[in-house]
């Protein structure tokens, strides 16, 4: 069973009042046959750990180390996973869609 928005959201703010640096990353746009909805989230801390989905597990990975990125940088991102990218097949994005995955640090 996937974490609720709730519980990826507390996590989040559990993660931030023990002085870690955290990232939220949510589905924005999908096209096709894509993994999970928009709205979708993903919470990653910065050692690595999360909680929440964006890709069913296809990409968790790449946005994880996009998300300790955004968190080094404190600057957002938008990520494009697609299945004419190379990068698609790299990650596991193979179901045919495209995803747009919006990075932010949680402050």
């Amino acid at each position: 069973m996937l974490a609720s928005d709730d519980d990826i959201l507390r996590e989040a703010e559990k993660w931030r009042r023990a002085g870690k640096g955290v990232a939220l990353a949510t589905v924005v746009e999908t096209w096709g046959s894509a993994p999970r909805p928009v709205g979708s989230h993903l919470v990653i801390d910065e050692e690595g750990n999360f909680l929440g989905s964006v890709s069913g597990g296809c990409v968790e990975g790449a946005v994880v180390t996009e998300a300790l990125d955004v968190i080094g940088e404190t600057r957002p991102r938008m990520l494009e996973f697609g299945v004419a990218d190379e990068t698609a097949w790299q990650v596991g994005l193979s179901c045919g869609g495209r995803i747009k995955v919006y990075v932010e640090p949680v402050n």
